[in-house]
């Protein structure tokens, strides 16, 4: 029991180290304007660089990652079939695949599957 506190401690304390020691190194000392402004081919830039970005393409992106990691917990479902009971994984299947439903019909109801508008 020692042994195992003893060495995750040690694992804490070098990853500390070197969270550490990654940001001072990182740091810039110099904050030059002209390096920080955006690159026009030597002229000034007449408005701001940064765009409007659409909420749209920040949805979309989220349902992606929301089905993504849909995909990473049904695979293994397939493969626990063999080492546990029958009822308990139809159950647990039946439910998560229930409640992903449930999330896919509000995202259609709330018009967030309309790729055309």
């Amino acid at each position: 029991m020692f042994s195992i506190i003893f060495i995750a401690s040690i694992i804490m304390i070098i990853s500390f180290i070197v969270m550490i020691l990654a940001s001072i190194l990182s740091k810039k000392t110099v904050i030059d304007r002209e390096k920080s402004s955006p690159f026009e081919c030597g002229f000034d830039p007449k408005s701001s660089s940064r765009l409007p970005f659409s909420l749209r393409f920040f949805l979309i992106t989220i349902i992606f990652l929301i089905f993504d990691v849909e995909i990473a917990l049904i695979l293994p479902m397939i493969i626990i079939i063999k080492y546990s009971n029958l009822l308990i994984w139809a159950i647990t299947s039946i439910t998560f695949i229930l409640i992903l439903l449930i999330g896919l019909y509000h995202e259609w109801n709330q018009g967030m599957l309309n790729w055309s508008n």
